[in-house]
């Protein structure tokens, strides 16, 4: 059973704000974040809470969604210590429904066929982007959370295994260079 993204969730595009060297919330961009969707970078209080509403602050297990721009990806945001808010670069989707693991969903809105879909709808030449219409109107398979926790557990496994892969290549590219610099010396 597949049912649209609408019927499960609340869709608001993120907050315009001005990032200052020292503020009360952490303003989240899409540069914090690598092409897994992953944070890369410890993140600090940049903007100020003026007329800032409880509706924009994020929460645990509200699903970001890059949408302008080549680079889109979905990163689930786990509140640490600070408050956050999201940049225009985002949509949030908050789940309504609990039928659908907010892991799951940004697994689904991650996965190689979706991203085809979304990038062949996006409007705009110079930055892409994807609509509201396009995101909420999406329909995503609903199998049971046993099910969906399998999926997003494999694929954890399977981005901690190319994150390996990757550690090991660069770890032989070493050994290699120092072995010729070795056997010239």
């Amino acid at each position: 059973m597949k049912i649209a993204i609408k019927d499960i969730a609340v869709i608001q595009t993120g907050l315009f704000g001005k990032p200052i060297g020292k503020g009360d919330i952490v303003y989240l961009q899409a540069k914090h974040f690598d092409e897994n969707g992953r944070l890369r970078a410890f993140l600090h209080p940049d903007l100020k809470a003026d007329n800032i509403t409880e509706k924009h602050l994020l929460r645990t297990g509200d699903v970001l969604f890059a949408a302008k721009g080549s680079k889109n990806f979905a990163a689930v945001f786990e509140q640490h210590n600070e408050p956050a808010v999201a940049s225009t670069s985002f949509f949030v989707i908050r789940l309504t429904d609990n039928s659908i693991l907010p892991e799951y969903l940004a697994w689904f809105l991650n996965s190689h066929s979706t991203q085809n879909f979304l990038k062949a709808q996006a409007i705009g030449t110079s930055i892409p982007s994807i609509s509201k219409t396009v995101l909420t109107d999406l329909e995503i398979p609903t199998p049971s959370i046993k099910t969906q926790r399998a999926i997003v557990q494999i694929s954890n496994l399977r981005n901690s295994e190319k994150k390996l892969l990757q550690q090991i290549d660069s770890l032989r590219e070493k050994q290699i260079q120092q072995q010729i610099l070795n056997a010239i010396i």
